[in-house]
């Protein structure tokens, strides 16, 4: 009797783990860059520098604008944009990405003129945020179309917009179901790092989705060791918010720039003057790795940021975040071409 029950006990276990994991294990690594859009149409010797690094994933990101972060109308697709921030262009950087075997992610952005914060966005009235999403709706419907008819992998609804999503909750879970009956691939929305543990609807989504510039170190030139000591108290966040909804967790983007305290306010952007730091850069970049690569509830990630032009990139010389040309790309190729695919 009591080996029948331990049987009994050791299946449901069993049963249990496996229907309560199967969700979270991720079996292949999505490898990526965040491709950024062009004036011009994209080519073979375009594909071939990502492909040379092992990545096997790219993010395409159309672009949205709006004049001010108050203001309820945005602008899209408009003949006016670069090529690749509008439909057509997206449409061919997807068909091409594909003929490599390369994924894509479309990842819809919005710009607020002056560079103003997308996660500050505050209409001033209810009539205001009814016109704003009645646009930001045909603006991803538009694109959750284009990613059913060419097959796209993954489609992101949002990114960076936490007032947004803060305030008018019932709009976005709307939003899901219509992207849902549109598209049949996988879903996810882009958080920025800080607010990534107060977005109301993950558990309906397909990842988590953390533009990750979580700051984990002070030094000037930060060690990976250093670096991956920063990384434990947000790994508990991160981990956390998978095991509760049951879901893994993609960094729809991640990087560093090239130059001094890196680590320390890693989503600043602002063009600066100063030397190169490619060994910051890279050590942080290597303690991202060795803290998430191997987790099986991580999904993986799209490297900020990479541009189409190589060899322009490589010989720029700049202290930004593109890692190309740097000992960051080395480091990725090394990551992308050892990881499980």
């Amino acid at each position: 009797m009591k080996k029948l029950t331990f049987l009994i006990t050791f299946c449901i276990l069993a049963i249990c783990l496996l229907g309560c994991s199967a969700t979270t294990v991720v079996k292949d690594k999505i490898n990526g860059v965040s491709f950024v859009a062009s004036r011009d149409t994209l080519q073979q010797k375009n594909i071939d520098p990502i492909l040379n690094i092992g990545a096997n994933a790219a993010a395409i990101m159309p672009f949205g604008f709006i004049r001010e972060k108050n203001h309820p109308q945005l602008q899209f697709n408009s003949e006016r944009q670069w090529y690749g921030e509008r439909y057509e262009g997206v449409k061919q950087y997807i068909e091409l990405l594909h003929q490599n075997a390369i994924d894509v992610m479309v990842k819809p952005h919005i710009w607020i003129w002056h560079g103003e914060f997308t996660g500050d966005m505050q209409m001033n009235s209810e009539a205001d945020w009814k016109l704003f999403e009645n646009s930001y709706e045909e603006f991803i419907l538009l694109y959750a179309q284009l990613a059913e008819e060419t097959q796209t992998e993954i489609l992101c609804i949002g990114t960076e917009l936490f007032n947004f999503v803060d305030q008018r909750p019932e709009f976005w879970q709307q939003l899901i179901k219509d992207v849902r009956a549109i598209y049949s691939g996988k879903i996810t929305y882009a958080e920025n790092w800080d607010k990534v543990d107060r977005v109301p609807f993950w558990s309906d989504l397909d990842f988590i989705g953390v533009d990750a510039y979580f700051p984990v170190a002070e030094a000037q030139t930060p060690t990976v060791k250093e670096a991956i000591a920063g990384w434990i108290p947000h790994k508990k966040v991160i981990a956390s918010l998978s095991k509760q909804n049951n879901i893994p967790v993609l960094f729809t983007e991640f990087g560093y720039r090239s130059a001094d305290y890196a680590g320390k306010e890693p989503w600043a952007s602002d063009r600066h003057e100063g030397a190169m730091n490619t060994k910051a850069q890279v050590n942080l970049y290597q303690a991202l790795f060795e803290t998430f690569w191997d987790e099986p509830w991580f999904a993986g990630g799209y490297a900020w940021k990479w541009f189409h032009d190589h060899e322009r990139a490589t010989a720029t010389g700049n202290n930004r975040f593109t890692p190309q040309g740097k000992e960051a790309e080395m480091l990725l190729k090394k990551w992308y071409l050892n990881s499980v695919n």
